[in-house]
Formats: structure tokens, sequence, C-alpha cells
């Protein structure tokens, strides 16, 4: 019998929000909704994508940048690991070769891997992918990818063959590139979970967030 994948979960953290005029990472979560004050006690997205993957994985590390100093305090407040990519400038990929490289210097050897600017998968979703990685990789697969109406989301959850793929690439490549071009690796499940092909870049997409969140609380 094969053993089971040892999973560290990855957060990718360091984006600069530009467009959001605030770091992300620290947005509140649920969001709140117009004219509403931030309650001490709510989670941000980074808490809250802590949480998630600590449920399913040995650890968590968090891949930031030049807003390492911004977010520790949530980081080690919620029992996960901070890394700091020392070129964030390079993109997204660079972050996740840096968070990848400690995935396998920590003794781990599968991944599940999520972008900060997006809400918490549900635990349902998140034991689904998990369940689907333990099985695929009995069939020789290296990834699982979750799928929500036709469109590709996260997190996505890679073993030991994938992350050696992504380390291998150049650092202008793209995850995105990467995985079209070992798809024949690759499993895509499909989830009743919206959230996971989300994610918030704007203050608009987040105001929209708010007011789907509000909705679903009626």
């Amino acid at each position: 019998m094969s053993r089971a994948p040892s999973l560290c979960g990855v957060i990718l953290a360091a984006g600069s929000s530009t467009r959001m005029g605030q770091d992300k990472a620290l947005l509140p979560w649920p969001p709140l909704g117009p004219g509403k004050a931030a309650d001490s006690g709510l989670q941000n997205f980074l808490s809250a994508a802590i949480e998630a993957l600590s449920s399913l994985n040995d650890m968590v590390i968090v891949v930031s940048g030049k807003n390492a100093s911004n977010l520790e305090a949530v980081v080690y407040a919620n029992g996960a690991f901070l890394l700091v990519n020392p070129d964030p400038d390079r993109g997204q990929f660079s972050s996740l070769q840096v968070g990848l490289q400690e995935v396998l210097n920590r003794g781990r050897d599968a991944a599940m891997i999520t972008l900060v600017d997006r809400p918490p998968p549900a635990p349902a979703t998140l034991a689904r992918l998990r369940t689907a990685f333990e099985m695929a990789v009995a069939s020789g697969k290296w990834a699982i990818i979750p799928e929500y109406a036709g469109k590709h989301g996260h997190p996505i959850v890679i073993g030991r063959e994938m992350i050696e793929v992504f380390l291998k690439a150049p650092a202008s490549a793209s995850a995105r590139d990467v995985e079209h071009q070992h798809q024949q690796h690759i499993e895509y499940v499909s989830v009743a979970d919206p959230f996971v092909t989300v994610n918030i870049n704007t203050p608009e997409d987040y105001a929209s967030l708010a007011s789907v969140s509000l909705r679903q609380k009626r």
C-alpha cells in the first residue's frame, strides 16, 4: 500500500495589491457591508486561508514579499510559518517557486496551494480535493485542480513530480503555462464551490463580494 502524501499548505501573499489600494491579505473576511465597522474579532483573508488549510495540512507556509512586516503578526498568531520572497517583483511564479522549495526543505512531498486574494473554500471542498489527490496519486497523476462552472481555480494540490516541474521552470514562466504542458498528469475535479474561482483585485470586486455575502446571510 502506498503511503499517503505528507501535505504542506502554501499561501501566496507577496503581491503589492496596487489596484486594491491596500493589502488584500488583510481585508476583513467575511467582507463588510457598506457603513459597517470592522469587529476586532473578525478574520481577514489571510487568517481565514490559514485556518482553512491548517485542518488538512501538516503545516502552512505563507509567502510574503515587501509586505512581510505587515503580515507577520497574523501569520504567527494563526500558527503558520512566514517566508519572504527576496525579489517579489519577479512575479507570482517566483513566489510559488520560493514556497515549493520550502515545502521540500521541510520534508514534505506534496502541497496544497492557494492565493490570498480569494475567499477560503468550504471545508467540504478542501476535503474533496485532498481525497481526490490521494486517489489520483495512486493512478499516476501529479496534480488536482478544482473546477467550477467550467473554470479552473484554487487551491491546487500537487505532488513531488509537479513540485519539481515547477521548480525547474524558468522564473519567467507562469503556473498556467507549466500546467498546460503537463495536462496528461493533471486531474480536474468538479466542485460545488464558487469561491474556488473568485479572486479580488479591486475595491469594486470586494464590494461585489460583500453584496453576495450579505444576500447569503438573509
